[in-house]
């Protein structure tokens, strides 16, 4: 297509209306983890029950994204859009009111139900709808909604609870979705034909006893037990169900096959990674600035604005560079930059001051925004026309699954650490930080060698 061919004011006008929906949704998982503390008082729950608010809806939303491919080819773009918004807009009023804690994981609940839908249909619309010249610039500004809200999330539930108390995290939601819901109805068409395909049940059950198992698992994993241990092993079996039965049907939930080439599943391994790495740093920061520097939960918010702002303004401008110069330039830098700031937080982990976590989490927002979403974009360049959607739903499925892992992974190797009672608080923390960035680096810098090789 043409350079100058320019993206209708219609589309863009549909992606932020599906991407306002997708950012309240990120937004609203990574601040309630603000409130935990004032959740427990005023429900007299545990710090185990309490965390059901972010795995139930992981939960919810895992199971449901893997479905996208099929809601595309049965059901028209807006009425997907309509159920997702509403469902959103009854959990936040759910939540908003609850007043028991059953009540508010049924929020949560009815929320996941909305996301799952929302996250997977801002990409399929763009990649319907944006010329290819511009492929790279939009889905650089889809991608900052979805990986630079965990920067700002924090921020936001810290000020709103500190100001005005943790209902209004809801309350504050409302009004952007019901903007986002009238965008959608004036300016979301459809642009492919409906395709009618049986929906395969075995498969669906394959899922939940895939994310039940796993996330639960890795929810659980500081406290390894034999529920634990099962969790994992029904999370196993499950995902080993659904990838035989997909395989042997011919009208799959998700078609499996797009994993068959080496370019796009090189892409989706180090997109899975580097959401581990985001997300681990979103559990590292603000717990490191309480626990180690004494802050307030709104100090710890205020500290990674900053780096959320820079992710912001790179994620676009990545795309940008994707869509004049390629995909390699920005990627490879990008990730090189990630891999930096993980070396930096590693070594000096046992003294990091607010201003170094503020400058060196800049650095790693920097390279997440020039490469997170060019990852992404140029895996989908490798899968043909009909099979977008599956890739789409592959790497939105991994997105959330990554919430779960990379959290739960940093939790446990800091929960081991402040196990130990010689040390204090404080001192067992900074111990376990280091440990957990040590991990991470290993992490980045496998990473950087897939895409050293992956990246064109």
């Amino acid at each position: 297509m043409p350079k100058s061919e320019k993206i209708p004011v219609r589309v863009l006008l549909a992606v932020i209306a599906t991407g306002l929906m997708s950012f309240c949704g990120v937004i609203v998982e990574t601040s309630m983890n603000i409130s935990f503390p004032t959740l427990m008082k005023e429900f007299n729950v545990t710090t185990s029950t309490v965390q059901w608010m972010t795995t139930i809806y992981l939960l919810i939303v895992a199971i449901v994204v893997p479905l996208s491919s099929f809601f595309k080819k049965n059901f028209k773009t807006k009425a997907l859009f309509i159920f997702a918004n509403l469902f959103f807009i009854c959990g936040v009023i759910v939540d908003a009111i609850a007043p028991t804690f059953p009540i508010l994981l049924l929020g949560r609940v009815i929320q996941g139900l909305g996301t799952g839908i929302a996250l997977p249909l801002m990409f399929n619309i763009i990649l319907e709808n944006v010329p290819e010249s511009k492929i790279g610039f939009m889905m650089g500004i889809g991608t900052l909604i979805t990986a630079v809200a965990p920067a700002i999330g924090p921020t936001f539930g810290g000020l709103v609870i500190n100001s005005f108390g943790w209902r209004y995290i809801f309350v504050i939601l409302l009004p952007i979705l019901i903007i986002s819901f009238f965008l959608g109805i004036k300016n979301i068409h459809q642009k492919s034909p409906i395709q009618k395909t049986k929906f395969d049940f075995l498969s669906l059950i394959s899922l939940i006893l895939t994310f039940s198992g796993l996330i639960f698992g890795f929810s659980n994993m500081s406290n390894p037990n034999l529920i634990v241990i099962l969790a994992f092993l029904i999370g196993i079996i499950g995902l080993v169900s659904f990838v035989m039965r997909s395989t042997k049907i011919d009208e799959p939930i998700i078609n499996l096959n797009v994993l068959k080439n080496i370019h796009f599943s090189s892409h989706v391994l180090s997109f899975f990674i580097f959401q581990i790495l985001s997300l681990g740093f979103a559990f590292i920061l603000p717990n490191y600035i309480q626990l180690v520097n004494h802050g307030s939960a709104t100090i710890a918010g205020l500290a990674v604005f900053p780096a959320g702002v820079v992710g912001a303004i790179l994620a676009p401008l990545g795309g940008k560079i994707l869509d004049e110069l390629g995909a390699r330039r920005p990627i490879l830098f990008g990730v090189t930059c990630a891999d930096i700031s993980l070396i930096l937080f590693a070594i000096f982990s046992m003294h990091l001051t607010n201003n170094m976590i503020i400058w060196t989490y800049i650095l790693y927002m920097f390279g997440m925004g020039l490469s997170s979403g060019n990852i992404m974009t140029n895996g989908l360049k490798y899968l043909s026309d009909k099979n977008q959607a599956d890739g789409n739903a592959v790497l939105t499925t991994l997105q959330q699954f990554a919430g779960a892992t990379g959290t739960s992974i940093v939790a446990a190797i800091i929960a081991q650490s402040q196990s130990n009672t010689h040390l204090s608080t404080a001192t067992a923390t900074a111990i376990g930080t280091q440990h957990a960035f040590i991990v991470l680096v290993i992490l980045g810098l496998i990473n950087l060698f897939i895409l050293f090789k992956a990246a064109k």
